[in-house]
């Protein structure tokens, strides 16, 4: 039995010219963001990773076939679906299996990524160790992925809705190297910083392709993660924030929301909270994660040369 994968044109034509390609998960435009704006800004990703001297490959399962790269088409039917699989390692395999169709959390897109030979991904940010994990076990599924495919995966740190020392603790317990792009400190998605001082930092692109590379030389598994701060003006405080992700947490519970239906309750019940605030932050950080993955790639491209 082999892997039933799809190329796009453009995907297939980079990967054969061995020019630049970075992967885009598809999670954020079915479960992160509505309709028009979730296409919208799935292109607009798409054009900065081009305008980079990158080639997007948007990463889905559609009819039981791995996407590595979506059409315009067949970005425009998913953006519009209904009743769309979450996946992450634990049922990629089903969704291929049984012919269904799903969109990739970053653990999926890793593995697709890592299977097409694609090194750099970008997302939004991170899953990790939910607030009150020490109960639930809610751990995301991202943070083993990161320790075991060697892909570099560019995010504005931890998504703020989790406990994200704890999420660090098990990175570092894992063996993954955690990078923040130009600071000293941890960013917490929608805010710059967390307070939380980071294991490392880079402050270029070349840099970080070059570490990956070398994990690959030292023989390490797995991949990296490079916190990439959101810009100044598209920042939401954190102490803006903080009550209103207890608030949206406190009504989880009350409701019993838990695995994952947690995450996407939680960033709808934020963005209601915040008066849309919270995905206009979302969208800029995407952008911004895209520029510099972009880089990377470029960087992995030229010392492969």
């Amino acid at each position: 039995m082999t892997i039933p994968m799809q190329f796009s044109p453009e995907v297939a034509t980079a990967l054969a010219n061995g020019t630049p390609v970075v992967a885009l998960e598809s999670t954020i435009i079915t479960h992160g963001m509505p309709y028009p704006q979730n296409v919208e800004t799935a292109r607009k990703v798409e054009t900065v990773v081009r305008d980079g001297g990158a080639t997007p490959a948007t990463i889905a399962v559609l009819s039981g076939v791995l996407h590595i790269g979506l059409t315009d088409s067949e970005l425009e039917t998913l953006a519009q679906a209904k009743d769309v699989a979450k996946l992450s390692r634990a049922d990629i395999a089903a969704c291929l299996a049984t012919g269904g169709t799903g969109a990739t959390t970053v653990a999926a897109t890793m593995i697709a990524a890592d299977q097409a030979g694609i090194r750099v991904f970008a997302t939004g940010g991170i899953g990790g160790v939910h607030r009150g994990a020490e109960t639930t076990f809610d751990i995301s599924a991202d943070l083993h992925e990161l320790a075991q495919t060697p892909v570099t995966v560019v995010a504005a740190g931890p998504k703020a809705i989790l406990d994200v020392p704890k999420t660090l603790e098990v990175l570092e317990t894992l063996g993954v190297p955690v990078i923040t792009f130009k600071q000293n400190d941890i960013p917490a998605f929608w805010s710059r910083s967390s307070d939380l001082p980071s294991p490392l930092r880079m402050d270029n692109a070349a840099d970080i392709a070059k570490a990956q590379i070398m994990r690959g030389e030292l023989g390490l598994p797995g991949g990296q993660l490079v916190a990439n701060p959101i810009p100044v003006a598209d920042e939401i405080p954190q102490d803006t924030l903080a009550p209103i992700i207890q608030q949206a947490l406190d009504e989880a519970e009350a409701q019993k929301i838990a695995a994952k239906s947690v995450t996407p309750f939680l960033l709808q019940r934020i963005f209601e909270l915040t008066d849309g605030a919270s995905l206009t932050a979302n969208i800029a950080l995407v952008m911004n994660n895209a520029v510099l993955a972009t880089e990377i790639a470029v960087e992995f491209t030229r010392n492969a040369a």
